[in-house]
């Protein structure tokens, strides 16, 4: 599932060539998640101001409204000339194409989006994105306030990285090795977590973010970004789908436990409760 790193990904891998586009043509494949919400036709003509990303949508701003895009579980962006792209296949289910090119949502599962909003005010933007935390890159991301939130729940530690409530994007991947590297056990109440541990924490979340995204994100199956390429986070993984192979602190076998239906990877001797 595409997270924060592959969703950062994606966007600066066509953000720039996007944008000063006029929209030329929009056509809609087999249903998403939830309706664009707009007649396609009705974007054309509309100019493409920029894109950015809240959690993991990216917003498309147009001169008159925005488009809110989410990959889902198994969707990608690709972004090139129009005339190099073949037709339409079957799991590619949304094209806006335009001047500069055409962004094309590729997604085999359907659990993607594509929505048009009037602006970020608009009760559908609101119902998408009023209830994310914070943004883990950014600066407002502050350790003080990371410490109250964790304050404020009993859910073991990993469940509430994975909630998305507290902060945005630290996906199943990213929260195992989040725990691995503050050295606390993915089991551990949130609340017993101290302001010493939170600040690695909260530190961890910036440095593991980071890096995947400047490893292109996570790909274990298909996920590409918009030019085609895939991510190499995976390969420097200190504990995901490491079950049974040595710590690499202590050399204790990793182990691994289900939590929430997910599988959470660690290590039973560097991470404490």
């Amino acid at each position: 599932m595409p997270e924060l790193p592959e969703v950062e990904v994606t966007r600066r891998s066509f953000a720039a060539s996007i944008a000063g586009a006029r929209i030329v043509d929009a056509r809609l494949g087999k249903p998403l998640r939830w309706p664009l919400g707009i007649a396609p036709e009705a974007l054309v003509g509309r100019e493409v101001l920029g894109v950015r990303r809240r959690g993991k949508y990216l917003l498309v701003d147009l001169n008159e409204g925005l488009l809110l895009l989410h990959l889902g579980m198994s969707g990608s962006l690709r972004f090139a000339p129009t005339d190099t792209l073949a037709a339409p296949g079957t799991h590619d289910h949304f094209d806006l194409v335009t001047t500069l090119g055409t962004l094309r949502l590729h997604d085999p599962r359907r659990f993607g989006a594509v929505v048009f909003a009037g602006g970020e005010g608009d009760p559908v933007a609101r119902k998408l994105l009023g209830g994310l935390g914070m943004e883990p890159l950014e600066d407002a991301f502050a350790a003080q306030a990371f410490h109250a939130g964790l304050q404020a729940s009993r859910m073991p530690i990993k469940q509430l990285l994975l909630g998305g409530k507290l902060v945005v994007g630290v996906g199943n991947i990213y929260a195992s090795e989040v725990l691995f590297l503050a050295r606390i056990s993915p089991l551990a109440p949130a609340n017993s977590i101290g302001p010493r541990r939170a600040q690695r924490l909260h530190q961890a979340i910036r440095e593991v973010l980071a890096r995947a995204v400047a490893q292109g994100g996570t790909t274990l199956r298909d996920f590409s970004n918009a030019d085609g390429m895939p991510g190499h986070f995976q390969l420097q993984a200190q504990v995901y789908d490491r079950e049974g192979l040595p710590c690499t602190r202590c050399a204790a076998p990793l182990r691994m436990l289900r939590q929430g239906q997910r599988s959470t990877f660690y290590c039973s001797h560097c991470q404490r409760p």
